[in-house]
């Protein structure tokens, strides 16, 4: 079954195996969560269960916010999700999620938002190349054509420039190389979607 938690990129430093290797890993402070809700079939069509992570101030939530959080017995959280094909009788509304929910040696899939880069041309945003740069070119670093002058239309799914970055990424089958459950830290294997301080969500992997 699957089993999530919320948390927070801290950044990523680097431990060392028995064997003398280095492996660089992200530092993920997992939970604690709060068990906001259970959600069953016959009230709204599915299982999951939602919880949230990180307290907000009572002045800065709003009345639903707060309402729904007093009825787990929380106060109002920031970041909140929902994790599907769970055992819900594992669960109780109110519950604590902590770091120790994972353990060494298990495989995750991490989801977070990734940089936002800005508008960014087509070089940097879809890395194609420049055209020459002497004087006369005229043609430098533009997307280039729009396409057929009869279609009167610019052809779907064209390199143009754009917004880049800022988009939910998810890597897979990553290993959690430790385990700090006093501090609720998970060490992680490889790189995680977002900046420092972002929020993130851990679940285990859909392909092992």
């Amino acid at each position: 079954m699957t089993k999530g938690i919320l948390g927070k990129k801290l950044g990523m430093t680097q431990v060392f195996t028995p064997e003398g290797l280095v492996l660089p890993v992200t530092v993920i402070q997992a939970g604690p969560c709060v068990v906001l809700q259970k959600k069953d079939v016959e009230n709204d069509g599915y299982e999951a269960i939602q919880i949230g992570f990180d307290d907000k101030k009572e002045k800065n939530a709003n009345k639903p916010e707060s309402g729904h959080a007093k009825k787990a017995g929380a106060t109002p959280k920031r970041y909140i999700k929902e994790f599907r094909g769970i055992q819900l009788s594992d669960y109780e509304v109110g519950q604590e999620l902590k770091a120790d929910l994972f353990a060494e040696g298990e495989f995750v899939d991490v989801t977070g938002t990734s940089k936002g880069k800005g508008f960014t041309g087509t070089i940097k945003r879809w890395g194609q190349s420049r055209g020459p740069m002497a004087h006369g070119s005229r043609y430098h670093r533009g997307p280039g054509s729009m396409g057929s002058i009869q279609a009167n239309r610019v052809p779907k799914g064209k390199h143009l420039p754009g917004h880049m970055g800022k988009e939910t990424v998810t890597l897979q089958n990553l290993q959690v190389v430790r385990v700090d459950a006093e501090r609720n830290v998970l060490l992680v294997k490889g790189s995680v979607p977002g900046p420092k301080n972002s929020y993130v969500s851990v679940k285990t992997t859909v392909k092992k």
